[in-house]
């Protein structure tokens, strides 16, 4: 187990255990721009809660914490010297 912690959900505090993670996948998506540019998007996990709260379908609510990481690459032409 992990710990136990509070955390504002809505208007209320509500506590849920913080817990271990192991990455499986974490892909990039990649979009590209009318301009050229390849921008490239992916998203990193570094908490997840599970509340001691459930959903309307009584599934167990899971707060995550998390950070985008963004890759831009323009295209040669738009590149200064």
């Amino acid at each position: 187990m992990g710990p136990r912690v509070k955390i504002k959900f809505g208007d209320e505090w509500v506590e849920g255990e913080e817990l271990e993670f192991e990455p499986l996948s974490e892909k990039w998506n990649e979009y590209r721009c009318s301009d050229g540019s390849l921008v490239k998007l992916k998203t990193v996990v570094s908490k997840i809660t599970r509340l001691n709260k459930q959903n309307a379908q009584g599934e167990p609510i899971y707060v995550v914490a998390s950070t985008n990481v963004i890759s831009a690459t323009p295209p040669k032409s738009m590149i200064g010297g």
